[in-house]
């Protein structure tokens, strides 16, 4: 069978539509799919299984539609799919974008890449994820997976679980996705398949290549398969960004002419009379740009996956599978950033030229909108950030039946090491300057006073600050253990009892990181000749245009000169040189888990309706030991670090029951019910025993390796009507009661720390703020409605035969609030109240069309400085796809992906004040598959 679950699936003799995937093909974007073939009417389920034949069809579309719904209907609770042939026909760019067109399944998009997924409207990290069951490493300093990482045409299949069973793995609020890889006797003869394409972005004018292949076999009781994927991709977003809210305690609360000139140019220009200008109470209420930067972005990937999977099947009752999945992701991200610091540290306000009193006046906020400053600290900045993740999985699994016992196991590893390396070479120019707000974004011109300049045209004023560098290395191991063992029963006094299942798992995961950053500021260690002495014009300059392919900037009408990342590592890492790590920066989280589950299975009669029942009880023990250095007070009042690593440890123990429920109220019609509770266990990041600075927040960041997971008390029901077309139509409504969700809060305070400035002068004396992540008192609400509609149209009329439609609906209200600290009620970060999909569709023999549009509405992205919810707006992409077969096994595929040019744009609080304007252009690819 291709849908190999772990969890016992209830079902009942007088079901009379079984589907089953038999024998099927499942690799993305190369090849057919399994065939989901209708069982006649009969009394055992497993007997109706072993009788069909094995049928080898080609893969449509619509087949994978049929197929997708058939895993919904057998699965036990709330669940939706997506097979091979339902990515590969889609254009996408990762395993993460194949998903997004799921019903209550959205993307975070990072210029232009689908990055993290969140489903039903939650946050990235409240989903748990596995590849083959086991959980699956990223190396993030979280537990959300980055979905880039993957490349989708290595995966078989992908199932969302919205409803967990005991059996499995504790882990989603918002709910699993659980993916699978191809074992070889999924194959019902010898496979060879093989894919090329290149895909062109409209911005970058770069054609990126992508190949894949994979061959499998089987012989007598062995089989053996492997694929692998390789692909590059280039891609170039122009933005302007950084316009964000800064609280005018920037200015006020600076001792001498700095904040008494901010003062009085406040009261002078709007009216507003400054009562204490050390309050920041009073202070956060006055807010100004913190930055306008025009940018460039070039990112360019190598990724590559391949798996590989060797198969003993001696009997449909008996498989040993070793399975393997390897693979790389290599990144090298150009920024070119021309920027201007508001919030300089030598600035204060020259003039308010306008100014907003009534657009927040409900939160008391004024905002200047157009303002001239003494000192603006213009910035031209060079980033490098290059990335190496590597990533590897084995597992070896058992599936044993022996008459009414059945018995699977697994032994697994997931494993990541991600490398990070980061370079900013930064030239300053300090000048009086004004920025406003535009239509879109934001600007900085040249100020009217005398000693104001052209910030775009004038490098010869811009002096070298530092070329700063870190480094990061991530490694993330998780060990697994489990056994699951059933028995079917036939008891004459208990008859509704069909079956009982139990087993245990052991969880060991550890998340060890290393950190470091140096500065470099002349042509040997230790040597500062060139801070400020240095010009932007000793350096080779190039315009921008020209550094990065595609030619001129196309946020605005806008053109300057850059130094190159290139030069600058040639020019400025002397010979020797590496970013030391730093002893300080260094916390590793381990992490143990021993769960025990039973459930059992029941199906009987109400009248004339079949009803199923699932339900269990999973028992999780956990225990974190974090090890990292301590903050300490030192005697002379100053804050630093433990000579050595120490360590803290954390646990909790916790009971889940679940229960899921279904009735046939009519050949089709299915009653679905389902509660249970659930955790998702805090971020390591955020358990993990260390002290973190920012230094222009003035506030440090404490872990907490006693933070409880976030629980979730959940219940849903719905109904899915299922029709003889292989169509669908269902509804569904869900509630989440969220306890102990993760907040960043104010725990203490450290007074006295100084703060100095990139060329070692002392910037002042400043207390910083300690924050923790801590458990929030009291339960937030998250209920929503989702609808699906899966509708060939050919029930219509004849002559629609081949169109379809596959769409579907969710919309969430949330009751979770935002972290403001001024009170301003906010929805949770990451947290879309609706989201939509539809794909209208066309096929026949040797032709298919697909268009396809995606949209998520509006949410608040983060929080800037603990105070000012910062949103991204809706964001909605048309895809299309169009394949012609040329023979039986060769098929050209011609596939775009933002076809309307849809740009990224968000704001804070209000749209009038847009915070960034994003362009990363269309993708159009072309392909050629042959299958063998």
């Amino acid at each position: 069978m291709t849908h190999r679950s772990r969890s016992a699936r209830p079902f009942h003799p007088r079901r009379t539509y079984l589907s089953r995937l038999i024998e099927g093909v499942l690799v993305t974007g190369m090849t057919t799919v399994p065939f989901a073939a209708l069982a006649q009417e009969a009394g055992d389920a497993e007997a109706q299984i072993q009788q069909l034949d094995s049928v080898r069809v080609s893969g449509t579309y619509s087949r994978s539609l049929e197929q997708a719904v058939d895993l919904k209907r057998d699965n036990v609770g709330f669940s939706d799919s997506i097979v091979a042939t339902d990515v590969a026909d889609f254009p996408e760019q990762n395993l993460a974008e194949a998903l997004q067109r799921m019903p209550g399944v959205t993307i975070e998009r990072n210029k232009g890449l689908g990055a993290r997924v969140n489903v039903r409207g939650l946050p990235s990290d409240y989903t748990h994820v596995s590849i083959n069951d086991l959980a699956t490493a990223s190396g993030s300093g979280g537990r959300e997976v980055e979905f880039d990482i993957f490349a989708s045409e290595i995966i078989q299949q992908v199932t969302v679980q919205k409803s967990p069973t005991a059996a499995d793995e504790e882990g989603g609020i918002a709910g699993s996705v659980k993916i699978s890889t191809a074992r070889p006797f999924d194959y019902s003869q010898r496979q060879f398949v093989a894919s090329f394409e290149g895909a062109h972005n409209s911005i970058s004018d770069v054609v990126d290549p992508k190949l894949s292949f994979l061959a499998s076999d089987t012989w007598g009781d062995w089989g053996a398969l492997v694929s692998l994927s390789s692909a590059k991709r280039t891609n170039r977003t122009d933005a302007t960004s950084g316009i964000n809210f800064r609280p005018m305690s920037r200015f006020l609360g600076a001792s001498g002419v700095r904040g008494s000139q901010a003062e009085a140019v406040i009261e002078r220009d709007t009216g507003r009379q400054i009562g204490n200008r050390a309050n920041t109470a009073e202070s956060n209420l006055i807010v100004f740009q913190d930055k306008v930067g025009d940018r460039v972005f070039l990112n360019e990937q190598d990724k590559w996956g391949a798996t590989a999977s060797l198969q003993f099947r001696p009997s449909r009752d008996f498989s040993l599978s070793f399975d393997a999945l390897v693979g790389g992701y290599d990144t090298t991200e150009d920024e070119y950033d021309a920027a201007a610091y508001s919030a300089s540290s030598r600035s204060t306000l020259e003039t308010i030229h306008e100014y907003d009193a009534s657009t927040l006046a409900d939160y008391g906020i004024l905002v200047l909108r157009d303002v001239s400053y003494t000192a603006t600290q213009h910035e031209f900045l060079s980033k490098e950030r290059l990335g190496e993740t590597d990533f590897r999985q084995y597992s070896a699994a058992l599936d044993w039946r022996a008459g009414s016992w059945t018995v699977d196991a697994l032994l697994g590893y997931s494993g990541a090491r991600k490398t990070l390396d980061y370079a900013n070479l930064k030239h300053v120019a300090y000048a009086p300057s004004r920025t406003r707000w535009t239509g879109r974004s934001g600007e900085t011109i040249p100020s009217a006073s005398s000693a104001g300049f052209d910030m775009y045209a004038s490098p010869e004023r811009y002096l070298f600050e530092a070329y700063e560098t870190t480094r990061e290395h991530v490694s993330d191991d998780k060990y697994a253990a489990q056994v699951n063992v059933g028995r079917t029963l036939d008891l004459a006094f208990l008859p509704a009892l069909r079956d009982v299942q139990f087993g245990a798992r052991h969880t060991d995961k550890s998340k060890e990181r290393q950190y470091g950053e140096a500065k470099i500021g002349g042509p040997a260690a230790g040597d500062n000749r060139w801070v400020n002495s240095r010009t932007m014009a000793d350096s080779a300059l190039r315009p921008i245009r020209d550094i990065v392919p595609g030619g001129a900037y196309t946020a605005r009408d806008l053109d300057w000169q850059m130094i190159s990342n290139a030069y600058a590592r040639d020019t400025f890492r002397y010979a020797g040189f590496a970013t030391p790590f730093d002893d300080a920066q260094y916390y590793r989280v381990d992490e143990r888990t021993t769960a025990l589950y039973a459930m059992a299975n029941l199906g009987f009669d109400l009248g004339r309706v079949p009803v199923t029942v699932n339900g269990g009880v999973r028992y999780v023990d956990t225990s974190v030991t974090s090890f990292g250095y301590h903050p300490m007070q030192n005697p002379d009042g100053s804050t630093g670090y433990t000579d050595a690593p120490v360590s803290m440890d954390g646990d909790y123990s916790d009971v889940l029951p679940s229960l899921n429920l279904s009735a046939e109220l009519r050949d089709g019609l299915l009653l679905r019910a389902a509660a249970s509770e659930t955790l998702i266990r805090p971020a390591m990041t955020d358990i993990a025993y260390k002290r973190t600075a920012s230094w222009s927040s003035y506030r440090f960041t404490d872990g907490n390796p006693a933070l409880e997971p976030t629980y979730a008390k959940q219940w849903e029901v719905g109904l899915e009507q299922y029709l003889d077309n292989g169509g669908l139509l269902a509804a569904s409504y869900f509630r989440k009661n969220i306890d102990g969700v993760v907040i960043n809060a104010l725990t203490g305070v450290v007074p006295d720390v100084p703060v100095y400035n990139a060329n070692g002068t002392l910037n002042g004396i400043y207390d910083f703020d300690v924050y923790q992540p801590v458990n929030a008192a009291g339960s937030y609400e998250v209920d929503g409605i989702e609808l699906i509609a899966q509708l060939p149209l050919s029930a219509v009329h004849s002559s629609l035969d081949g169109f379809g439609i596959n769409a579907n609906y969710t919309m969430l209200d949330s009751s979770l609030a935002g972290e403001s600290a001024l009170g301003i009620q906010t929805p949770m970060p990451g947290l879309a109240e609706k989201t939509w999909n539809l794909t209208a569709y066309y096929e026949n023999a040797r032709f298919d069309a697909r268009v396809s549009y995606n949209h998520k509405s509006e949410y608040v992205e983060s929080i800037g400085y603990n105070m000012y919810p910062i949103y991204r707006d809706g964001y909605g992409q048309l895809d299309v796809s169009i394949g012609v077969r040329l023979s039986d096994n060769v098929k050209l595929s011609l596939k775009g992906i933002n076809m309307t040019d849809e740009a990224t744009t968000g704001y804070t609080m209000d749209p009038s004040f847009p915070t960034m304007y994003e362009l990363s252009g269309r993708r159009i690819s072309l392909g050629l598959r042959a299958d063998f």
